[in-house]
């Protein structure tokens, strides 16, 4: 893995099944931030589990971001 790759995670987007890679933020609201998204509007997961807006995103991490529907 080169140096540039240590910086980077993997992004994916689901129910739309698109996959992005994207240099690390610090945190899950940073990178909500960068995709113009709220923390009610999606869930955000790592292995599994779910991560809340405070949390830290390590370099290599794969992130899922599952939307949540609501209806009244």
């Amino acid at each position: 893995m080169n140096e540039q790759n240590t910086y980077q995670i993997t992004v994916i987007l689901e129910p739309q099944n698109k996959t992005c890679h994207m240099v690390r933020p610090r945190s899950v609201i940073q990178l909500l931030n960068r995709l113009n998204l709220k923390p009610n509007q999606v869930l955000v997961i790592r292995n599994g589990g779910l991560l809340t807006p405070d949390r830290e995103i390590l370099p290599g991490d794969t992130i899922t971001l599952r939307s949540v529907v609501s209806s009244g």
